[in-house]
């Protein structure tokens, strides 16, 4: 992403007083926004455990990458010269990789099949201005997967069932035009269609069987949490459903379909549900985890409770398992740092050890120091608790320093604890940020969200005032120079500061705003 020189010179003229000498040496702000040269991502096991993937880059192209585990026979498999992909799957055979890619950023993605041996790479939805979704692909049910198209109609997908042996595509469920997302049981039958009504609110739809009449099982209106369908249990006789009706956070229930009636599986009083661990094969609950300052993890398949506690204890940074083989032998973790950019865990459970594979991003940003980001709270101008993290530069006293108050977008997101390149880039250049997740921000429960409607330029403003004022009571910042700063909403709130209290701020930089 690139930076205006305008921007640069603003901070440097404004804050030209911070001490260069005592400060680490400055990251290249090619090494967090340029192209790629030598970063990974994406690391994924193969269903049968053998093999490891990645995205990397082969010349200067986000490509996905294969080598065997325990040897360092590393290959490009994908062969994108343009386009890098962002995303990519194992088919469950282990031999083919799967991954969506458009044609000169048309946005019809196409789903093409590569297989890691021979490098063919296959069109596996070859029609013209027709876009794939992938809806479900099921390791239990190795040679099809479903996929939306909207081939009868451009502005609805139906789902259409794709033979990843001979490439044949056959009809599988109409879309009545209304429904956004798909739901698939676990033997891969479209049995659940997620709907939104015209009042802004969802409604979840179930069916007995492909062939029987839908019928609503939830809804729920436009001032509750956005939630979703997280699966079905394992005997099909149930779901899974992330809501906050009847609740103020997000909490994970089970509802029977026969009889509509739920139960509660997980709740917390002030946090919602972030995201839910599914065994693969099984398709049987393992954990449920909440954002508060940082992610924690509730594991409700007790005897996974060892494997989580090793995971938390092999590094300081937030996990999350991303992948794993059909055995369950092996598990690729992701830990959130900041610290660093992410790092990519191999775990084996059988010898309860992990393996570091790579750090996330370019391997040159381990050359350098991240500062650290510390949660915060303190009370807005009307008694609401407020959270947020502060990250202090590395090399000079923490008082009374040129400070950057960042504005997440949205306003519907949040920010959290771990790797950003925004803080990251401007703590090493000197300066304290400060980010504030503003009422209306999501993960902390319905009320807290539901205090910022009609809130822009109003109270939503206000906490990020407060904010400013609380860092500088605190002694971190000078009231003089405090810049804000943000993208999409966090544009908006930063000409909103700008124009309703330009007292507050030195200066202020819109991003789309």
């Amino acid at each position: 992403m690139k930076q205006s020189s305008a921007f640069i010179v603003t901070l440097f003229l404004l804050f030209s007083t911070v001490v260069r000498a005592e400060l680490p040496p400055l990251i290249p702000r090619e090494l967090l926004w340029g192209s790629p040269t030598n970063s990974k991502s994406s690391a994924r096991l193969s269903p049968n455990g053998k093999y490891l993937s990645y995205l990397a880059p082969d010349n200067n192209v986000m490509n996905v990458w294969v080598r065997t585990i325990g040897k360092e026979d590393d290959q490009a498999i994908t062969q994108e010269k343009r386009h890098g992909l962002g995303n990519y799957y194992w088919q469950p055979d282990s031999e083919h990789i799967l991954y969506l890619q458009d044609e000169s950023g048309d946005e019809n993605l196409h789903l093409y099949q590569a297989n890691i041996h021979t490098k063919n790479i296959r069109d596996l939805t070859p029609f013209r201005g027709v876009q794939a979704r992938i809806v479900r692909l099921d390791p239990n049910y190795p040679h099809e997967m479903l996929v939306g198209l909207n081939w009868e109609n451009r502005n609805q997908h139906d789902v259409y069932r794709v033979n990843l042996t001979n490439g044949a595509v056959k009809f599988d469920t109409k879309n009545p035009g209304d429904v956004s997302n798909w739901g698939v049981d676990n033997q891969l039958r479209v049995l659940e269609a997620k709907v939104t009504t015209p009042d802004g609110g969802t409604e979840i739809r179930v069916r007995a069987h492909p062939k029987a009449r839908w019928r609503s099982l939830q809804t729920w209106g436009p001032d509750e949490n956005p939630g979703w369908v997280q699966g079905f249990t394992p005997g099909n006789k149930g779901i899974w459903i992330a809501s906050s009706v009847g609740a103020n956070a997000t909490r994970l229930m089970e509802f029977d379909l026969a009889s509509g009636k739920g139960k509660v599986i997980f709740q917390d009083p002030q946090y919602d549900v972030c995201s839910v661990q599914i065994h693969p094969v099984r398709h049987t609950l393992e954990a449920v985890s909440v954002t508060r300052e940082r992610t924690h993890w509730i594991v409700i398949d007790k005897s996974l409770k060892p494997d989580f506690e090793l995971l938390k204890a092999t590094c300081d940074g937030d996990f999350s398992v991303i992948s794993r083989d059909l055995a369950n032998s092996k598990w690729v973790v992701f830990y959130d740092s900041d610290r660093n950019s992410g790092s990519y865990y191999l775990y084996d459970r059988s010898k309860r050890r992990t393996e570091l594979l790579f750090h996330e991003g370019s391997s040159e940003l381990l050359k350098y120091p991240f500062a650290r980001m510390q949660p915060i709270s303190f009370t807005a101008r009307d008694g609401l608790v407020i959270h947020g993290y502060l990250t202090l530069p590395i090399g000079v006293e923490p008082r009374s320093l040129p400070t950057v108050l960042l504005v997440h977008g949205g306003p519907w997101d949040r920010d959290a604890w771990g790797a950003n390149w925004w803080v990251q880039w401007l703590a090493n250049r000197g300066y304290a940020v400060l980010q504030v997740n503003f009422r209306g921000s999501t993960g902390y429960g319905k009320a807290f969200h539901s205090a910022g409607d009609r809130e822009w330029g109003g109270k939503m403003q206000d906490d990020l005032v407060d904010g400013k004022r609380w860092v500088v009571e605190q002694g971190y910042a000078d009231s003089k120079r405090v810049a804000i700063m943000g993208h999409s909403y966090g544009g908006y709130a930063t000409l909103a500061g700008l124009a309703f209290t330009p007292e507050e701020f030195a200066c202020g930089v819109d991003e789309m705003g």
